[in-house]
């Protein structure tokens, strides 16, 4: 564990922890981005440094901090699309990026910013996914319909192209990709910006139900501390590329002296959360 993370696990969690196989393991992770300007001397810019946290199976783990913190690389890095400058990655025992093939079929991501083909229909997106990974049409249509209907779309959007579709819509449609292969492991990056709240609170609700039933390891990156509080068992924070506390909700909240989250994570990292404009919810 790094010695500069406030840790107010208690002892008897720890070991429940401990005893408990880890769906995620990281270790001083660090990946730095290089900016060159002109003929100056590149800057460096280190958008995760030395983080270490680890997540049991079948627990919903959070990161929270505002933007620049670091949480969409780490994110990133798990879901094998960068490469971390060193550290170590192990997501349910199989090791980044040695064996990113594997990894990739065994867990399922949700981006803020999830690519469509736009022109195409919700249907068609996702049987198109569902061909990618081999499965029968069929059972992918019933299984995706299921979804969808516990995520509160009605049914006859199913043939819409995402064009026409508004933001909310599209990000329902990108959780249901996600869930296609019923992944063991979910991550989830920011999924519920751009909802309205009667559809954040179905999202919230379908994952309550999907972690109760399926035993689905999940890590959520989000800026909404009801959220946060609401879905996971426990909760990093992050600033300036650097995991600065995890805990319970409640343990944050005691370490800190704070009566809220929000108070929480300002006294513990010096840094304001502010979500992002919702202007394009357009629902």
């Amino acid at each position: 564990n790094n010695p500069n993370v406030f840790s107010v696990d208690l002892l008897s969690s720890t070991r429940e922890v401990i005893m408990q196989k880890q769906a995620i393991q990281v270790r001083n992770l660090r990946k730095c981005f290089r900016k060159r300007n002109g003929f100056r001397k590149a800057s460096e810019l280190w958008a995760v440094d030395n983080v270490s946290f680890s997540v049991p199976q079948g627990e919903t783990y959070g990161l929270l901090g505002p933007n620049g913190s670091g949480k969409s690389s780490l994110i990133r890095i798990l879901s094998t699309l960068l490469i971390a400058d060193s550290g170590e990655v192990k997501m349910l025992g199989l090791k980044l990026p040695e064996q990113q093939e594997e990894v990739r079929r065994i867990i399922g991501r949700v981006s803020v910013d999830a690519a469509f083909y736009k022109k195409l229909s919700a249907r068609e997106n996702l049987l198109y996914t569902a061909l990618l990974y081999g499965q029968n049409m069929r059972e992918a249509e019933a299984r995706v319909m299921d979804i969808l209907d516990r995520l509160g779309m009605e049914t006859t959007k199913f043939s819409t192209p995402l064009e026409e579709m508004s933001r909310g819509m599209q990000q329902k449609i990108s959780i249901a990709r996600a869930l296609m292969i019923n992944p063991p492991l979910l991550l989830l990056d920011e999924p519920t910006t751009g909802l309205d709240p009667k559809s954040r609170r179905d999202v919230q609700s379908f994952l309550e139900d999907l972690q109760a039933r399926e035993g689905t390891t999940i890590l959520l990156t989000t800026h909404d501390m009801a959220e946060a509080e609401r879905l996971c068992a426990r909760i990093g924070f992050l600033a300036h590329g650097k995991l600065v506390a995890e805990g319970t909700a409640a343990e944050l909240k005691r370490l800190s002296g704070a009566p809220t989250l929000d108070d929480a994570f300002i006294k513990l990292t010096g840094e304001e959360l502010v979500e992002e404009e919702l202007a394009a919810v357009g629902d």
